[in-house]
């Protein structure tokens, strides 16, 4: 019985030492990314700040209120291995951009607002280029809500369906005509992107997601420090790795000039989970 007990008390330590508990943020865990036999390359983003800021930008509601789920049969569409809507729709210059949401747990509205900037592009054959504005959202969508606080992407889409968004320079609001969320099925979501434009996504962020530079996410060390909404604007394979193409709203100067890849297929922390998008009026 307590050679039982001893060989799980080793098992105990053995895992505890596999996976060591790193402050946030620090230099260790950084190097412990890097020594570890991953799929990226973790380094400094945030300087000069703890992980209780990380924290604060996280700040979408996860498993909120879904929208209607759209269905677009995506054994009918001819999927191809990689895709990347800026390369697809290069006269959408929105696609290329990268915005920060400053110290505001906003990501919920950003992410909206750069996926509908896109579509509005992509589905007037870049006839409308604007920029929806991420404050409007902010500060008009009652129901999206806590503002900087939290909130819900489904909610921001269903906002700019029914009320319209302005764009950040002359107020004129844009609407759209339906919203919906996407299957969690990643053959759908790729048929998604790929016949309408990027949707936004959001999954957990872990404390070791705030280190990446390159390569394909995967949680490797840290706590879970709260849900976050990105864009998610194409897929490809890295040495052997499927991954989804996503562009983050914490400025160029994190991760991959902004954008980062993260696993595909497996709904790694979340990221198939709570797909939603809508088609421009």
């Amino acid at each position: 019985m307590w050679q039982a007990a001893l060989l799980v008390m080793a098992i105990i330590l053995s895992v505890g030492r596999a996976r060591p508990q790193l402050k946030p943020l620090s230099s260790e865990m950084v190097d412990y990314i890097n020594q570890v036999n991953t799929t990226w390359k973790a380094g400094q983003n945030f300087r000069h700040v703890d992980h209780s800021y990380v924290k604060k930008l996280c700040g979408t509601f996860l498993n909120g209120p879904r929208l209607p789920t759209m269905v677009r049969y995506s054994g009918d569409v001819k999927l191809p291995e990689n895709f990347d809507s800026r390369v697809q729709w290069p006269q959408c210059p929105t696609l290329k951009e990268i915005r920060d949401q400053g110290s505001c747990g906003s990501c919920w509205a950003f992410g909206a607002a750069e996926a509908i900037s896109d579509r509005v592009c992509i589905h007037s054959n870049a006839k409308v280029s604007v920029e929806i504005s991420s404050e409007d959202l902010l500060s008009c969508c009652h129901l999206c809500g806590m503002g900087c606080n939290g909130g819900y992407p489904s909610a921001a889409w269903s906002f700019w369906a029914h009320e319209g968004l302005v764009s950040g320079g002359l107020y004129e609001s844009h609407m759209g005509k339906s919203s919906y969320s996407v299957s969690s099925d990643v053959a759908e979501i790729q048929a998604e992107i790929y016949q309408n434009g990027p949707v936004e996504g959001a999954f957990t962020v872990y404390a070791d997601f705030p280190l990446y530079k390159t390569g394909v996410y995967k949680h490797v060390s840290g706590e879970a420090l709260g849900g976050h909404a990105i864009k998610i604007l194409g897929w490809g394979v890295e040495d052997s790795i499927p991954y989804w193409l996503c562009a983050n709203s914490w400025n160029t100067d994190w991760g991959d000039n902004g954008f980062f890849k993260i696993l595909r297929g497996e709904d790694h922390c979340g990221i198939e989970a709570g797909i939603v998008a809508g088609i421009p009026a």
